[in-house]
């Protein structure tokens, strides 16, 4: 069966996460800061289990008069990558940056960032001009009002970027549930997903009790 053009999959996108830094964060107004750190949380431990390659970036991060690392839930899903570190906001015109993007042979970027408006806004749009296609990912990105967020989310989709949520992108990415593939994540949705992740608690709660029999993919 021949792969749908729209779809993520494991095999055809990489993920770019640009800038996850708790000073940074501290220039946003997320919907609830809680909410961004574990939906970034939750990519990021999801392309890790899965194997998806990822690039990290930092603006900042060293060099400066402060220091201001990536999120530690980051630095634990990826300890064996080190952040690429800049001084300029748009990442895409850093040539490691770049470099590391096209290493992974991927024509199709899933993105998040801090902030929206700013550092992701000018790395989508780099990356659209040199022609991949790219996912941004709003729930695990904040602008640095919440009006900046929602312009910033317009400019790209009319610059032909397409808007997608964390969850959507791993359940595109391990899409059947007898897969080994959601195996590896059962762990990650049950423990980050929110609302999608009591349905995982409520079967498991079923088999554990005995009401329904464990199925053989498990």
């Amino acid at each position: 069966m021949s792969e749908n053009p729209n779809e993520l999959t494991i095999d055809n996108c990489a993920v770019v996460l640009i800038d996850h830094q708790p000073g940074v964060a501290l220039m946003t107004t997320p919907r609830s800061p809680a909410d961004l750190i574990n939906n970034v949380a939750g990519l990021a431990e999801t392309a890790s289990a899965l194997g998806v390659p990822t690039v990290l970036t930092t603006v900042g991060a060293t060099g400066g008069p402060l220091v201001d690392p990536i999120f530690k839930e980051i630095r634990a899903a990826f300890p064996e990558i080190t952040p690429i570190d800049r001084t300029t906001t748009a990442a895409w015109s850093h040539p490691e940056v770049r470099a590391a993007v096209e290493a992974t042979g991927r024509r199709k970027l899933v993105m998040a960032g801090l902030s929206t408006d700013v550092c992701l806004a000018q790395t989508v749009l780099g990356a659209l001009k040199d022609g991949y296609e790219v996912y941004f990912v709003t729930d695990a990105s904040a602008g640095v009002t919440p009006e900046a967020h929602e312009d910033a989310k317009t400019r790209l989709v009319m610059a032909g970027a397409k808007p997608v949520n964390w969850v959507a992108v791993a359940a595109e990415w391990a899409p059947d549930y007898t897969r080994p593939e959601k195996q590896k994540i059962n762990a990650v949705m049950a423990r980050r997903g929110g609302t999608a992740a009591m349905y995982t608690d409520y079967v498991m709660d079923q088999v554990t009790a005995g009401v329904v029999k464990a199925p053989d993919f498990m």
